[in-house]
């Protein structure tokens, strides 16, 4: 089942790649028609999860696996904006609820729920209970005399200056109420911490003023939220993860928000950091790799009541270079690899191969192009063009979306024509995209607005000005490198400069946060919009991840506006068919503003050692590679 927030983040494209400015013959081109793809994918297993039972494992085993990149922290909070730092601590968290996507209901987690409606008052109560068997534990202190004393010596240090009397010979915490309500209050309802998680603590009211949601205690496990006025997906909003007070409380009294997100750094013993999820962090090298215990306490267990996952230790290194990872893939070094394009004919047509690919439909979501229109660069041409959607509409009429497709996927993707998928409940198939590729079109329009070429064929504005602008692409993807690649070569066709401007992700994560210094960029959010209202972050034009132009005081356009209205509306409206009406609104005018010009959706090739048994394996375009209750085959 897929774990859902109601949060979108900034993500990282990994393990795909592609050949660089390669023009494909018309034989290989041939090879990806409707019948090569069958053939292709007659080669590989098809195995989506559509509800099955997972069937009892057995214990044992070291999973070998890689990352991109290191880790910043192993800070909840860091993880918000840092997808390596987040898969870090994720291992290490749960959420209240898992969702269902094939039976499209939630589940409880580590957490029950109740939903109360008070119709008359127009208002709502969200009440959770946690589990009674969930601890923040710590890995094997008592067998480990070094890690103990550090162990030690760390909750000395963090309760120094806190009142909270915690017995320090006390390895396992039980993780309560108090956990979940500070969290909430003092580190996601502090705007001063910067979490993204504060933007969904408020809701509109019918007067236009925004109210709080508040949280309270009921008892040692439950509290309930406390919603001003009823709302369609109460728990797609209450859905999320926290942190253990007992250590944040003490890093905020001592550091105020800058000792919240300093905590767990990356400096820190691993095993200093309590877990109440699957895995303890026991080791981390930097720049080599990261070692994973499995937690023997975890509360999800089989039905011979052993804790999941199966496997004993999981061991990440960190491998940047994508072809280094191929490699340690066919060497049986690790267990997993996402396939690239270019590697589908390579590691199908392998003799006697000691490996197995899966494949999946497309994804339900893509990388997009933006264009900046923040309006601390007013001083620059750039801006008065990006704001002007006849620009936007004009560039998405030539990306060359056929070619993208062919030369970076091998013929593997489709265009991404829509703003939600088809799970979301209001997706509608007749709202798509009008502005696919056309260079007659892409000059009306920007004809249409004074941008026009002159005798020598080059771009310029009404002001006379070469219409020239960056694209800003993190350096450690080849597939935005070699996409913006083409970008720039179809655009200079029609006397267009595009300048590709590769930086490190942290930078891009500056740029787009703080510094704002940028024109356009390509770039993905994690989170699939299966619920409308998913992106409280991103829609509303107050939101730290609008990226286009975040934090509005007040929204800066009128289509803005009018799609602040539609959102809030939309969250409230519980009617199915009204609601329609409006999220159909809502697309319509993203799909014709087009503040995001989405890029390609690709189909998913992954393979696995043949070591495993796959009988609890799945992968699909919903949660991709399923691997919690996979184990070792049998000899």
């Amino acid at each position: 089942m897929k774990k859902i927030s109601i949060l979108l983040s900034i993500i990282l494209i990994l393990n795909i790649s592609c050949i660089r400015h390669e023009e494909l013959s018309l034989e290989e081109l041939e090879n990806y028609n409707p019948d090569g793809l069958a053939e292709l994918l007659a080669k590989t297993v098809t195995k989506p999860w559509l509800g099955q039972e997972f069937l009892p494992g057995k214990l044992g085993g070291t999973w070998y696996s890689v990352m991109n990149e290191d880790p910043k922290s192993f800070n909840i909070l860091v993880g918000e904006q840092d997808s390596s730092t987040k898969s870090v601590v994720s291992s290490m968290l749960d959420y209240f609820l898992d969702y269902d996507v094939i039976r499209r209901e939630w589940v409880p987690n580590i957490a029950s729920y109740e939903i109360i409606a008070d119709e008359r008052a127009n208002t709502m109560r969200v009440i959770y209970t946690l589990r009674d068997d969930l601890y923040w534990s710590y890995y094997n202190p008592d067998e480990d005399a070094k890690a103990g004393n550090a162990f030690t010596r760390f909750f000395r240090r963090m309760f120094a200056r806190s009142n909270k009397n915690i017995n320090i010979e006390n390895k396992n915490v039980k993780v309560t109420s108090d956990d979940v309500i500070f969290w909430y209050d003092e580190i996601e309802g502090d705007p001063a911490c910067q979490s993204s998680g504060y933007y969904g603590q408020f809701l509109t009211m019918p007067d236009g003023t925004d109210a709080r949601i508040p949280i309270e205690k009921i008892d040692e496990l439950s509290f309930a939220f406390l919603f001003p006025r009823i709302i369609a997906d109460p728990l797609l909003m209450t859905n999320m993860i926290f942190g253990p007070r007992h250590l944040y409380e003490p890093a905020k009294i001592s550091g105020g928000a800058e000792g919240v997100r300093s905590i767990f750094n990356i400096s820190v013993d691993p095993k200093t950091i309590p877990s109440m999820g699957q895995w303890f962090l026991v080791q981390y090298n930097p720049g080599q790799r990261l070692v994973f215990r499995r937690n023997p306490n975890y509360w999800n267990k089989d039905e011979n009541g052993i804790s999941i996952p199966y496997i004993e230790e999981n061991i990440v290194r960190i491998i940047p270079e994508e072809n280094t990872q191929l490699l340690l893939f066919k060497n049986g070094n690790i267990d997993s690899y996402r396939l690239r394009p270019e590697d589908i004919n390579t590691l199908l047509n392998t003799k006697n191969k000691k490996y197995t690919v899966f494949n999946s439909e497309g994804g339900l979501g893509a990388p997009f192009w933006t264009f900046n229109q923040n309006p601390v660069n007013n001083n620059k041409p750039q801006y008065e063009w990006f704001v002007q959607k006849e620009f936007r509409q004009a560039m998405s009429c030539l990306l060359n979306r056929d070619r993208i497709n062919a030369q970076v996927f091998r013929g593997l993707a489709e265009p991404k024509v829509n703003i939600f998928p088809e799970p979301n409940p209001f997706y509608n198939p007749s709202i798509t995209l009008q502005y696919l590729y056309d260079t007659q079109k892409a000059l009306a329009l920007l004809s249409s607005i004074n941008i026009k070429r002159d005798a020598a064929g080059i771009m310029r504005d009404s002001k006379n000005r070469p219409v020239e602008f960056d694209i800003t692409i993190r350096s450690d993807s080849s597939i935005y490198q070699d996409t913006a690649s083409i970008i720039m070569d179809e655009l200079s066709k029609l006397g267009i400069k595009v300048n590709i401007r590769i930086v490190d992700f942290q930078k891009q994560v500056e740029m787009l946060f703080s510094s704002f210094e940028w024109d356009s960029t390509l770039i993905a959010l994690s989170g699939s919009n299966i619920f409308p209202s998913q992106g409280s972050n991103v829609w509303p034009s107050s939101a730290n991840l609008h990226l286009w132009n975040p934090n509005q005081t007040t929204p800066a356009t009128q289509w803005e506006a009018r799609i602040d209205y539609l959102y809030n509306e939309g969250k409230f409206t519980i009617d199915h068919n009204k609601a329609q009406v409006i999220w159909d609104e809502f697309q319509s005018i993203l799909m014709e503003q087009l503040p995001m010009i989405h890029l390609m959706r690709s189909r998913g090739f992954w393979a696995i050692n043949n070591r495993w048994d796959f009988t609890n394996l799945y992968f699909d375009n919903m949660k991709g590679a399923e691997i919690n209750y996979i184990y070792l085959r049998s000899n």
